[in-house]
């Protein structure tokens, strides 16, 4: 892979992405518009080089960082990619771009948020930190996405340690928030 991580990956690696949305959009609700761009991304007419390996239920979750807005609706999806991680990227901010994402205030009210969690366990030691840092910085502190990813995937594992692990290890800064997350179960994305 080339230091800008534009190069097409072979043979396909797996890569973890997290959906958030709390506003609706245009003309869905929130758990609609993550139905819809993991289709578009993942779905049988989605992304070439994105395919899906596992989903999680749709969670119900307190929000993060900025607590004054409506509760979130989030999921995890495992894909196999042959995408650079940057290609990647560049498909989940159009996807965010189409569900008309405003970025009015850091960690405040979204249409539609996809971050990439895990790709393939590198670490992108400083080599697109303007655009991505691998694995995500906050993951391991966000029970909204270590939960949905321990559903989608009960064997996964961030920097070495199991998801279980990292879920009763939070301190009391978002150990609080797993109270808040109900899954729903009749909520679920599929391909």
């Amino acid at each position: 892979m080339s230091a800008d991580g534009a190069v097409p990956v072979e043979p396909a690696v797996p890569a973890v992405l997290a959906f958030g949305s709390n506003l609706p959009g245009t003309l869905s609700a929130p758990e609609d518009q993550i139905r819809r761009a993991a289709h578009a991304l993942a779905g049988t007419d989605g992304v070439d080089g994105v395919r899906p390996l596992a989903a999680s239920a749709m969670y119900a979750t307190a929000p993060w960082g900025v607590t004054d807005q409506e509760e979130f609706r989030n999921c995890v999806l495992v894909v196999e990619t042959t995408l650079s991680p940057l290609t990647l990227l560049h498909h989940c901010q159009d996807l965010e771009q189409a569900a008309r994402r405003v970025r009015s205030r850091h960690w405040g009210p979204r249409t539609l948020d996809i971050d990439i969690i895990d790709y393939a366990g590198v670490r992108s030691e400083g080599q697109w930190d303007e655009e991505l840092v691998l694995p995500h910085p906050w993951a391991h502190q966000r029970a909204f996405v270590l939960a949905p990813w321990l559903d989608a995937d009960p064997q996964a594992v961030l920097d070495g340690r199991p998801m279980r692990q990292l879920l009763a290890d939070l301190d009391g800064g978002d150990a609080d928030a797993l109270a808040g997350i109900r899954a729903l179960p009749d909520v679920r994305w599929a391909p």
